[in-house]
Formats: structure tokens, sequence, C-alpha cells
């Protein structure tokens, strides 16, 4: 057993015994005992460790998947996506019904629905607080809000609610805090329950905002007027969880939400979908959420995260880790130490991508000149990526062929492009062709003008991460060309590549709308900063963007995909490595697991059922 399991072992212990303990003291001497009350049945606790900390629970200031993970069963959204549907099917949620949409695309009506309340919290001062309209007119403004600094500002402001973006614009020019009470004309609650948003052009996908609610779930101004700056400590929302305790970066606790409505299992699984409409017939009818409590640990390194799962101290393990699959799936079929627990494996594609971005402004690797863009299209074709994927990623990876990721619109399985090609020698002979060649016959290319070239690589001080730059530094090497590293933790180089402060580095994005569009986000010049982090631009690509927006699904909106892709990897700005399988495993305690695919919440449709496997 691993010291960790037994640190955490003994702590259950240790509370157990705290309890017993704290009971017998509060007997007088010589009481008799009282006859002991019925058992109450077990809580079902769901324990699991997260591979990476979180970074706050206040949804406006969120981008990283793991704090929307828990703001997602805590906050709820005006819509939200059926568990078991595939392809992925938005429903509603807090609203009585889909939108009532109107000129062409840019109205959209919603009725939220009466009776629902926000958790218990000294905020309200004691007092029930019903979900209004205007909860979610508040929570769209604060994204908005230049105070807030949201990195999701970008993203709805692509949607051009009509007056939000004047009302930012003025409290950033006169340098004031932004005006809540002041009406925005395209944002209203016009009664009680129902929200009206008005668009400047047609957004025919505007409701998938609409269902993130880990971001746009509504939160109560009360709420964040009470604890100011500590608000990412203190979410309150509707959504079927609490949170009850937080270590930051260590452990998040989460109670089943005494005060959630009545909502009871309901879903839409394919009609051949056999293992769907098994557990549509397990849970149908079943009060949510079928959980008393999730504890979770923040274990970032791979080993111990992967032994907490083996020893039995977690139910469940999200991502089992690339180096460990070989040891859990050896020739794709579960190990049979874990086949003797009844271990369930779970695989599915992801709608991800492994990218590496070529920072645009960077001197050496940026611009648009023709030297510069066949240096970063030589990099792409001498990346080995089916070695990444043999060695570094476990064959958990399928080759990809551009910015579009699997089941979002713009992805064609069909579509074959030079962005999956390992060619080192068409490289070198690009490279030779446009004047990065070895003057001072030392072994290692320059750059046209005579100067030294070396790649500067952000990276992250972890094994899976060193082993991925090994593979980079011998890849260059094979071309000629050096390589440095730089070592941060994941935030830090965010955090620099938000602020155009690297050259080259590698990093994981998921999509979280089932439209492809949003992936081409990571291409639009004004999205520079938040989602574009090459800092690309590009007038024509930002037309192909703009009509992305507005054209309704069909073959003119198809033709634009085709066109942007076509695009982005002439130009190169990332390299697309692959689209990520992903194993979560659980023991079969834990029943009702199927992975969500854009959306974040799904401990409120699984069960902890007791079992006599030995764990």
């Amino acid at each position: 057993m691993s010291s960790l399991a037994r640190i955490d072992r003994t702590a259950r212990f240790r509370r157990v015994l705290g309890g017993l303990l704290a009971a017998w003291a509060v007997a007088p001497a010589g009481a008799v005992p009282a006859a002991a009350p019925a058992a109450s049945a077990p809580q079902k606790v769901l324990h699991y460790a997260f591979r990476v900390a979180e970074t706050s629970f206040d949804p406006v200031a969120l981008s990283d998947i793991y704090s929307r993970i828990v703001t997602g069963h805590i906050f709820e959204g005006l819509y939200g996506y059926d568990p078991l549907a595939r392809p992925a099917l938005i429903r509603p949620l807090v609203a009585t019904a889909l939108p009532e949409i109107g000129n062409d695309f840019r109205t959209f009506t919603v009725h939220v629905k009466p009776g629902i309340f926000f958790a218990d919290d000294p905020a309200f001062g004691g007092k029930p607080r019903e979900l209004v309209a205007q909860d979610f007119v508040y929570t769209l403004e604060r994204v908005a809000d230049p105070a807030t600094r949201s990195p999701n500002w970008a993203s709805l402001n692509q949607n051009n609610i009509v007056g939000l973006a004047a009302r930012r614009q003025r409290a950033l020019d006169a340098h004031v805090a932004f005006d809540y009470d002041a009406p925005v004309s395209g944002l209203r609650a016009i009664d009680r329950y129902t929200l009206r948003i008005e668009l400047s052009e047609p957004r025919p996908r505007f409701i998938e905002l609409l269902a993130q609610g880990d971001i746009y779930g509504a939160v109560a101004r009360e709420v964040v007027q009470a604890y100011g700056t500590t608000i990412g400590a203190h979410p309150v929302g509707t959504g079927p969880f609490r949170l009850v305790e937080w270590r930051r970066a260590s452990r998040i606790v989460l109670a089943r939400n005494p005060g959630y409505r009545n909502v009871t299992y309901d879903a839409q699984p394919a009609a051949d979908d056999a293992a769907g409409q098994a557990l549509l017939a397990k849970f149908k009818g079943r009060k949510l959420p079928m959980i008393d409590r999730v504890e979770i640990a923040v274990i970032e390194n791979d080993q111990p995260r992967w032994l907490s799962f083996v020893n039995g101290d977690n139910d469940f393990i999200e991502r089992v880790p690339e180096a460990f699959i070989d040891i859990a799936l050896p020739g794709g079929k579960l190990a049979r130490n874990l086949a003797r627990k009844r271990i369930q494996a779970y695989r599915q594609l992801m709608p991800d991508e492994n990218l590496t971005v070529f920072n645009m402004e960077d001197p050496v690797v940026g611009g648009d000149s023709a030297e510069h863009v066949a240096l970063r299209r030589a990099i792409a074709l001498g990346i080995d990526t089916p070695r990444e994927n043999h060695v570094a990623r476990h064959g958990q990876m399928i080759p990809a062929q551009s910015q579009a990721v699997p089941f979002t619109s713009g992805y064609d399985p069909a579509f074959v492009s030079e962005m999956s090609q390992f060619d080192p020698g068409r490289a070198r002979a690009l490279l030779d062709l446009y004047g990065y060649v070895d003057r001072n016959h030392d072994g290692w290319r320059e750059q046209p003008d005579g100067s030294p070239l070396v790649l500067a690589i952000n990276n992250q001080n972890d094994p899976a991460s060193h082993q991925l730059g090994d593979l980079w530094q011998r890849n260059m090497a094979a071309l000629g060309i050096r390589t440095e590293f730089r070592l941060a933790q994941w935030p830090e180089n965010l955090k620099a590549a938000r602020a155009g402060k690297f050259m080259i580095w590698d990093v994981n994005n998921q999509a979280t709308h089932p439209d492809g569009q949003t992936q081409f986000e990571y291409l639009y010049g004004p999205s520079t900063g938040n989602f574009n982090l090459a800092r690309f631009h590009s007038k024509e690509f930002d037309a192909i963007y703009e009509k992305l927006l507005v054209l309704p699904d069909g073959p003119e909106r198809d033709a634009q995909f085709l066109a942007g892709k076509r695009l982005a990897i002439a130009w190169m700005p990332y390299k697309v490595h692959g689209h990520r399988f992903v194993t979560d495993m659980a023991y079969p305690q834990l029943v009702g697991f199927r992975r969500p695919l854009f959306w974040q919440d799904w401990w409120e449709y699984v069960d902890i059922e007791p079992t006599t496997i030995a764990r």
C-alpha cells in the first residue's frame, strides 16, 4: 500500500473514532443509555482524484477544466445536455422549454421555471432565494464587467448582445465601475421569469452558450456582493451539489444540496445504444442526485494517483495516465488484477487536440514571410507524431488532420492533409531551400541572416512532459535544429502564452460545444490573448470565422470550414498532433458512469451501490 493510501485511511479512521468519542462525551455521567435509534443508511460517497489543481470556483474567472468540473455541479445554465444521447442533445434545465427564436436567430426568449431556489447561504439573510430571469442578466453582465477580467468575454462578445459591449466600453473609458443597474437593451428580464436576449447579428447556435452551466450558470448578486474578492471560495448555485470543504490544490468536498428541487433521471439514448438503454432502464425516474457526497483529492503526479486507485482509496480514476495504459489494459484487455476486482474501463475518443503553438509575433518562428512559413511547416513535418503516439501516448491518439476535432461540426473523418504527415526528408529540403543552412559547419543550422537558430520550447516539469520534450529534441536534432527548454508550471506557461511571452508551447485543448466554430477561435485575430494563443492574424481567416458565426448549418457553412482548415494548414500557426482517447476506470460500486463530451456534470447521474468485492 502506498504511503498516500495509508495516510488517507488513517485519516478516515480518526474521523470515525473522533465522532464516536464526541458522542460518548456528551452523555452525562451515570445516565442510562437511551435506546439506539434505527441505523440510517450510510452515505453514498464518491471518492476520486483530480490530476490538475483547481484555480477558483467563481464561474466568471474560469478557463481550466478541473475548476469547471466543480462549478458544473454547483451552478446551472438555462440548458444542459442529455447524459446519454449521442450525438449530443441540448435540453431545458432551468428553462421551461427550448428558446423562442425570432428575427432570423437574433432574438432569444427564454422562460425560467418558477420554484427553483439557490442553495441556502448567509448572503440571503436566512430567507429562501428564488432563481429569476434577472439572475441570468447579472451573470452575463459579470462576464462583460472589466473588473472581473473574465477569459470568457471574447467568446461572449462574439455573440454581439446589443448594448453589452458598449456598457463595458463606457466603464473602461471613464475608469468607473460597471453599472449593473442601468439596463442593457439586448439583455433584459422582461418579467420575473422571462429573459430576452437580442443580438445584432444572427447566431444560429447561441443556445450552446446558454448550455454552459459551468461558466454561464446563474450567480446571485447578493452572494457576489457579500463575499467580494473571496467569491471564488463561496460558490452558491441552484445545482445538485454545494461546496462544503476546500483546501486549495489539496482537497475538495461537495455534498448533496438539500434544497435541490425534484429532478428525476431521464435521457434519450439512441435506439441501438445497448449500454445507454440499459442505464435508462435502471435509473429512469430516480430522484437526482443519487449520491450524497463527492470527496476529491488533488494528486498531480501520475504514479500516486494511479496507486491511490489501485489500492482502493478512490472509487474512480478519471483519465488513466497514459504511462499506465499498458499496465491497466495490456493488449487492450483489462489486467487480471483489475478484472478480479470487477473494475470497469470506459474508453472514449474525445473532442480534443494536442497542439504545438507557434508564437506568430516571435522573431524566429513567427511572421508571415516565406522563410518563416517554411520554418514552421518544416518543424511540423519533422515532428514524429507516430512515435509520439506509440511511445509517449501509448497508442491513445489518432492523427489530426486539421483544427477541427471529432464530434463537432467541421470535422470530416475523410479529410487528409499535411498536418498528419511525418516527413523529415521534405522538412530538410524546405529548410535548405529557404536558407536555414549550416553556415559555420558546426552541425547546426543558422537562420537565413546567419544568426543562430535555436527553438525555445516552454514545457512542464513532470515525467510525461519530459518524455515529450525528449522526442522534440530528437526530432529537431535530426533536422539540424537546436532546442532549449524553459520549465514552468502549467498555469505559468498559460499566463506566458496569453501574454505572448514565449516561442513554442505544447498544449491540449478540448471542445466545449458541438459546434466546431469554437475550435477555429484559436485562429481568430480578435481573440488574441485569450483563445488565440498563437497570436495569428489573417483578414482572410477572420472573414471565414465571421461567416461561420452567422451561417446556418449546411453546405455553405461546410465550405467555409474547409477553407479555414486549408488556410490554417498553409500558414501553420499550430501543429495539431492528434485527438486523444481517454480511459476512465471505476470499481463496481460506481454505476451509471458515461463520460461527457462537451459538458462537465455527471455526478448526479451515478450511484454508489454496496458491493462485496474487496478493494
